[in-house]
């Protein structure tokens, strides 16, 4: 029974791992056009209108660069599902807490390897 628990649980982390992934890939085309080289707008004028212009692209890779480690983590996550190695820490390779799996499915290691106690 404990068995079947495990793998119903797993089963629902790897669908919203799943499911965030998609959504970071929806979000990410969704602002390709923000990150993309700076035109100016002929009808605006001044150095303000250039500078909001290059601050919003600076955001919008910034965003997509913390997407791209988010996906990364999720991919990580993915794999250790399909090695069987979900939910142990990834360096003393205890288990990890679930409350601590169901704030971030992406962490790969326990509390006391995260915090060096």
């Amino acid at each position: 029974m404990a068995t079947h628990a495990r793998d119903s649980q797993t089963r629902a982390y790897r669908d919203a791992l799943l499911a965030e992934r998609a959504q970071l890939a929806s979000e990410d085309a969704a602002s390709a056009e923000d990150r993309g080289t700076v035109m100016l707008d002929q009808q605006s004028v001044g150095r303000l209108s250039r500078m909001d212009a290059l601050q919003r692209q600076a955001m919008a890779q910034a965003t997509m660069r913390r997407r791209a480690a988010r996906g990364a983590r999720i991919d990580a996550a993915l794999r250790r599902i399909d090695e069987g190695e979900f939910g142990f820490c990834q360096v003393c390779g205890d288990g990890i807490a679930r409350e601590r799996l169901d704030l971030d499915p992406t962490v790969p290691t326990c509390v006391s390897c995260a915090t060096g106690a």
